[in-house]
């Protein structure tokens, strides 16, 4: 805080001459912890007046409205259509003093353009594999569950009686994002293509898309007769949540990202533990996350720098993560806009402190993977392509179905922007 004050002190002198600049700070975001955090920081200081302002798409609002925030912070930024959007940040890190080296080293390259930081990363989130916590032996890592450990203790658990489950281990077609992550554990590599190529706005890895697919047919080594049992099991006993199945051992395992984790009411998750989900010890990191840029055409640079120096300080994050827990803003928003900071310092040392069920599970920073450049539709396109596809691949083994490049033409032709 004090070499926070030192340089309010010193850009209040330094750009004293500016006419044009304001101390009114305009910020976009998609997560409503900052109005929250705006709040605390107008409270924090009397130079400058921090406004925010909700899209549930800010990269959208930026490339079709024409309006012209200061600072935005959201998912879906570093699309190379939202990009562009943004100056430099390099300077906070050569001259005001931000240590490049207290954040993940892959998400901060995810924010970078050739020889320029456009981009500071916010938060991210992890997947993860939630059991009992009476399962004591269930991994000896404490940080990642293999896959073939999942698909081995869910198998082991399964019971079936006249034909049908009476305890079903897992089933990897209950949450469609798990599906996803499958395919990134395997090394799909999505990536975004632009200009589009060939009618098509992503690229992806085909070989290894189709050992992911390989791994699901393994799975269900019962076939059609394997999943139809896993269906009935869905509508007999899932009114219940997941996590309650977990409790009267009607299920071994369920998917969850932190996020949903860390958000569970207390009395439901204080009997649950949770490991990572891995494959050869890499941990995919989940796509979406937040991150940060301050517009090319800002008319407030002094209090966009300043608030960029406040925010991206261990200090204030401890003190957000303490003031959200005495709030009990942590019951609906998980660590820092909603996932665990892109500072390793702040959710290495300072996270296992508010949320203890991360001391000794907090993940090596060698282990993450991060995602792949993705374009700012790119939710539209997993929701309604990817994952349809995936779908249609496991249900229907033996049987013709549409290529995944035919849809996602049919897709990009329908929606292109």
């Amino acid at each position: 805080m004090k070499n926070f004050c030192i340089f309010l002190l010193f850009s209040a002198l330094f750009f004293s001459c500016k006419a044009d600049e304001s101390n009114r700070l305009i910020i976009w975001t998609d997560r409503p912890e900052f109005a929250f955090y705006v709040e605390y920081f107008n409270s924090s200081q009397d130079l400058y007046k921090a406004e925010v302002r909700y899209f549930e798409f800010p990269s959208r609002q930026l490339s079709e409205s024409g309006d012209q925030p200061d600072i935005v912070i959201a998912g879906w930024l570093n699309s190379a259509s939202v990009r562009n959007f943004f100056r430099p940040l390099d300077e906070f890190f050569e001259i005001h003093g931000l240590d490049s080296s207290s954040f993940y080293s892959s998400l901060l390259s995810l924010g970078q353009f050739g020889d320029r930081q456009l981009l500071i990363p916010v938060s991210f989130n992890l997947p993860s594999v939630v059991f009992s916590r009476d399962q004591v032996n269930v991994s000896a890592n404490p940080f990642i569950m293999e896959l073939e450990e999942i698909m081995t203790g869910a198998k082991a658990f399964n019971t079936i009686s006249s034909g049908s489950y009476t305890a079903l281990g897992f089933s990897p077609l209950y949450n469609n994002e798990f599906l996803y992550i499958i395919s990134l554990l395997f090394g799909a590599e999505y990536n975004e293509l632009f200009p589009a190529v060939q009618s098509s706005p992503i690229s992806w890895n085909p070989v290894a898309l189709e050992a992911a697919l390989f791994w699901f047919e393994d799975w269900f080594d019962n076939g059609r007769d394997g999943i139809r049992m896993e269906d009935d099991f869905s509508l007999r006993y899932f009114v219940n949540q997941p996590d309650r199945l977990i409790n009267i051992d009607r299920i071994l395992y369920t998917y969850m990202d932190s996020s949903g984790f860390f958000t569970l009411p207390e009395e439901r998750r204080m009997n649950l533990s949770f490991r990572w989900i891995g494959n050869n010890q890499i941990i995919p990191i989940s796509d979406g996350g937040v991150f940060y840029g301050i517009h090319r055409r800002t008319q407030s640079g002094r209090a966009a720098e300043a608030f960029t120096l406040w925010f991206f300080s261990e200090e204030t994050q401890r003190n957000l993560l303490e003031v959200s827990r005495d709030k009990r803003l942590n019951e609906m928003y998980f660590g820092v806009a909603g996932g665990f900071s892109a500072m390793r310092t702040v959710t290495e040392q300072i996270f296992p402190q508010f949320y203890p069920a991360l001391i000794g599970h907090t993940a090596p920073e060698i282990f993450l993977s991060p995602p792949g450049i993705l374009p700012r539709n790119w939710t539209a396109i997993k929701d309604r392509v990817i994952i349809p596809y995936l779908n249609d691949r496991i249900r229907n083994v033996d049987s013709e179905i549409r290529s995944l490049e035919s849809r996602i033409n049919d897709w990009y032709r329908l929606n292109r922007d």
